[in-house]
């Protein structure tokens, strides 16, 4: 309940934008601030936790961790793909849930994609997406990391719902079951910040591009509105198509203009 009420006052933030760098981050300076709290908080404890979890915990059972909270969210994919209406995701969501929650053991083995059902994992902030609200501003949650307002809307929304409660009996059990997923989820993850630290002189410019751009290709769209309207205004400066000139002709074109003057009057 307190991760519901801390989520549900940083959404009710959004209107403290000032000068945002990118046209779907305008809450960037506050977006800067969590992820820096998120990293330290990461570096502190959860990284930390995740690399003893990996070290004391076999695979074949780390796996099947990931296999029974996959086969949970499964059921959240059922429902939204069902009010989305997508009879046939929502079917094998159904069939999904149905024969790894029985033959394989409640979900710890996943004998449904090998069976060819594959799995879509539909969102409440998927729903909104396909009802119209496609174009959402970047929103870093903190302890839950890179998300929009709109996915944290449906993520706050579903959380509200309680639904753990319904399958580990009590809120002890289920917050115990939340622990253990985000560590679990952070064990697979053990890695890629040393890539992020590599690849970008901008951790944070890195990530929310990534996570944008991951976002609008699982939504169907291969750039958001806002970034397809930034593209074209860097297009309409560039004119002349030998404006992009490979820099290989770079020595030959410098000799041209030399040689113009020297044959000018």
């Amino acid at each position: 309940m307190k991760r519901l009420l801390v989520v549900g006052g940083y959404l009710l933030l959004t209107a403290c934008a000032s000068t945002p760098s990118h046209p779907q981050d305008p809450l960037e300076p506050l977006n800067r601030a969590v992820y820096r709290f998120n990293d330290a908080a990461d570096k502190a404890v959860l990284k930390p936790v995740a690399q003893a979890y990996q070290q004391v915990t076999p695979q074949p059972l780390r796996t099947g961790v990931g296999n029974f909270f996959d086969n949970l969210r499964d059921v959240y994919s059922a429902a939204n793909n069902t009010l989305q209406g997508k009879a046939e995701l929502a079917l094998t969501d159904v069939l999904r849930v149905s024969f790894n929650s029985t033959f394989g053991l409640f979900g710890l083995i996943d004998i449904a994609t090998p069976m060819g059902l594959k799995s879509s994992k539909a969102t409440l902030g998927d729903t909104f997406a396909h009802y119209g609200w496609q174009d959402s501003s970047y929103l870093v949650l903190p302890l839950l990391g890179p998300s929009t307002v709109r996915d944290g809307s449906g993520m706050l929304i579903s959380n509200s719902l309680e639904p753990a409660t319904s399958v580990f009996h009590t809120h002890t059990q289920a917050s115990v079951a939340r622990v253990l997923n985000a560590v679990n989820t952070r064990e697979k993850l053990l890695g890629l910040e040393e890539m992020v630290d590599g690849a970008a002189l901008d951790n944070y410019s890195y990530v929310r591009d990534g996570f944008l751009q991951m976002r609008a290709h699982q939504l169907g769209l291969p750039q958001g509105k806002r970034q397809q309207e930034e593209e074209l205004n860097i297009d309409d400066l560039v004119d002349e198509p030998d404006a992009s000139a490979p820099a290989v002709n770079a020595p030959n074109d410098a000799s041209a203009p030399e040689a113009k003057d020297a044959s000018a009057p």
